[in-house]
């Protein structure tokens, strides 16, 4: 019968880490404090990223089941079709969770944070293997019946919390459930861990929940740091290049200092040039480059390994996901073994030099770190040794790393610089070029050598008007295999002289 009632159902994606566990039981406290009986179960994925766990709730109105003289029977599993509430942690959460029916334009409010934690077929593909961002979230508002969708990554982040909290919040301020923000900050307060910072993201989340429920088309706005400095020349950089250029410099900072920004943009200031006085009006090169250079500022090495290791926000994350209380101890295991190239890289480029080059102190390096070692962070000793290495980040500059990293960034702008006037769209190409140089070890040296001969051969196609289109096929060859058939196979039909053209006689 229609009238019957029904419980409120609701499922959670959220991955390891991202505190699902504690969102769905400040749920199940909002309701049974709210006049509901509650029910959740968890159906963990298979790992990390390639499967988020569903946290699956059911709230019955007590009032309900007295009318009816009995206890309702809940369901374990959630049912394609009939689930009034989904949360997701992450974009692509949401996206799985509209693949599995779990969200329906009849039925379901869809609370879904708009960051992006990539996953790992995403990550491995050799190009560009991201989906499209957009296309997720115009999917979510036409699978939905309604839609909230913020960075609550983000707005935790800004408050000094958890995204959980920042979802709660969303919740509270969509009307999702039938209680008030009262009974909200009441469960987070009886919880006991971290209330200030979490009522912090929960208001975050309300209020971005809000403003979508009044029309807004964006959440508020996290600014950050870099902000100031992006608008102290706002016009200087076109779109679409603007959105990366402002995301890039926040990238440099965090990486290395406020001068490494400027640095960042003296570089951009070049190209910019090049885009206003050859460009076809698009700003392709622009964006790319924009994009492309701040990933070359930013290389991964064993500072910036160490650095991360030891923020803060790893080691309140990491209790977070085991759910550790106030007085619990939380160990934390590292497990590092760098090469010996590794090493070199971050000592003062003469030593590191040396070091390659001198066979009896690689062969010593080699054998002391051959079997790696295990770092305990949560260590005075261990946090201290990653605390040094870290600290070498004021040092940065002189390694041998950097070195070689500047000198291959300059050559690689001052050839879009030449290009640009020659063959607008052979610049282009030559700027998305870098993506070959990614990872390290083994995969970053294969595409090294594999950039290196494209750019040996790009000045070649300058004067071809179908040279864009070639250095194009070769650059997604190169992309293609690890073993590089693909690049081979390209490069010998690029150099295969033409055919001439047969008559009708022949």
């Amino acid at each position: 019968m229609s009238g019957t009632p029904r419980p409120i159902t609701i499922a959670i994606l959220a991955m390891g880490g991202e505190g699902g566990g504690v969102l769905a039981d400040w749920l199940v406290d909002v309701a049974e404090h709210g006049g509901h009986l509650a029910q959740v179960t968890s159906v963990p994925g298979v790992a990390q990223r390639t499967g988020a766990t569903i946290y699956y709730l059911e709230l019955f109105a007590e009032k309900d089941a007295a009318a009816a003289g009995r206890d309702p029977v809940l369901s374990l599993m959630p049912v394609p079709g009939d689930i009034d509430l989904v949360v997701a942690s992450e974009l692509m959460e949401a996206g799985r969770a509209i693949e599995r029916d779990l969200v329906t334009p009849e039925r379901t409010m869809l609370i879904a944070s708009t960051h992006r934690v990539y996953a790992m077929t995403e990550k491995i593909a050799l190009e560009d293997g991201r989906v499209d961002a957009g296309r997720l979230t115009e999917a979510c508002r036409l699978a939905a019946r309604r839609f909230i969708g913020a960075d609550m990554a983000a707005l935790a982040e800004a408050s000094g919390s958890v995204i959980s909290a920042a979802l709660l919040g969303a919740i509270a301020g969509a009307e999702a459930l039938p209680f008030g923000r009262a009974a909200f900050e009441a469960a987070v307060r009886r919880s006991g861990v971290g209330v200030k910072a979490s009522l912090a993201a929960f208001a975050a989340g309300y209020e971005a929940a809000r403003s979508e429920a009044r029309g807004s088309t964006a959440a508020p706005r996290v600014e950050a740091p870099a902000t100031g400095l992006f608008a102290a020349s706002p016009t200087a950089f076109p779109e679409p290049a603007r959105e990366f250029v402002r995301a890039g410099i926040e990238r440099v900072i965090d990486y290395q200092d406020i001068a490494y920004a400027y640095d960042y943009l003296a570089g951009l200031t070049r190209l910019a040039e090049a885009e206003r006085r050859h460009g076809d009006g698009g700003g392709r090169m622009l964006a790319e480059a924009a994009r492309e250079l701040a990933l070359a500022l930013t290389y991964e090495d064993t500072i910036r390994v160490a650095e991360l290791k030891i923020r803060p926000d790893r080691f309140a994350r990491v209790r977070e996901e085991v759910r550790a209380g106030d007085g619990q101890i939380v160990e934390i295991a590292e497990f590092l073994h760098p090469r010996v190239e590794e090493i070199a890289d971050t000592l003062p480029a003469a030593l590191g030099k040396w070091l390659l080059r001198t066979g009896w102190a690689r062969r010593l390096v080699e054998r002391l770190t051959k079997s790696g070692k295990v770092v305990k962070t949560t260590s005075i000793t261990g946090f201290l040794l990653l605390y040094g290495v870290a600290s070498r980040k004021r040092f940065r500059r002189g390694t041998l790393r950097f070195a070689e990293e500047m000198r291959s960034i300059e050559a690689w702008i001052a050839t879009i610089v030449r290009l640009a006037p020659l063959n607008y769209q052979l610049a282009a190409e030559v700027a998305e070029a870098r993506t070959l140089l990614k990872g390290y070890g083994d995969t970053r040296r294969r595409g090294q050598a594999r950039y290196d001969r494209l750019m040996a051969l790009v000045l070649t196609l300058a004067d071809d008007p179908a040279g864009a289109t070639a250095f194009a096929r070769l650059r997604k060859a190169a992309l293609a295999d690890e073993e590089g058939i693909a690049l081979e196979r390209a490069l010998a039909e690029l150099q295969r002289p033409a055919e001439p053209a047969r008559t009708a006689a022949e």
